[in-house]
């Protein structure tokens, strides 16, 4: 697997060294509510684990990267291709920055635009969608900076704290990503 080198962060393969980083924050509320129902109850080590070694031995249709610091290497986050369709040529994007203390940094936003290039000129993907709930601000900010744009929304189909929101979709086509 290639290694994607920016400015300040590599994408690079997962190694059994990120377990301890990713147990920080997969039952960390400041950062998984954000993120799908899944993380609604506790992951256990094993969990994770298992989720680590589906990556490490191919078993997962999952295709990604680890955010890491450009000088050691080290965790930051990580961003995934979940789902690739090859017929239309379509990659939905996952993200999360698993440390609180590492959001609002840059991490994401180089992570999106590096994995955007790998996307469109080494896959050859037409398109990369993606789905954020209404309420993550941060995110959305983020993916119209790398040139997402909203394409529609489920209204209140998301429950989270009490009440309900919507579910944005949004996605840039290769015609829309600006280079560079």
């Amino acid at each position: 697997m290639p290694i994607l080198i920016g400015e300040k962060i590599i994408l690079r393969e997962y190694r059994k060294e990120d377990l301890p980083y990713i147990r920080k924050w997969v039952n960390n509320p400041e950062i998984t509510q954000y993120l799908s129902h899944i993380f609604l109850y506790p992951h256990t080590v094993n969990a994770t684990e298992s989720f680590l070694n589906s990556i490490l031995d191919g078993s997962s249709s999952m295709k990604g990267f680890v955010i890491a610091h450009k000088e050691n290497e080290e965790y930051i986050g990580q961003i995934d291709l979940i789902n690739i369709d090859w017929i239309n040529r379509i990659g939905t994007l996952g993200i999360v920055i698993g440390n609180t203390e590492k959001l609002s940094k840059g991490y994401g936003t180089e992570a999106i635009k590096l994995i955007q290039e790998f996307a469109f000129n080494r896959l050859n993907l037409h398109k990369l969608d993606l789905e954020v709930r209404e309420y993550n601000d941060r995110a959305i900010r983020c993916y119209k900076k790398c040139g997402f744009v909203e394409e529609g929304r489920f209204r209140e189909n998301y429950f989270i704290d009490g009440k309900y929101t919507d579910t944005l979709f949004m996605g840039i086509l290769k015609s829309e990503w600006k280079q560079g």
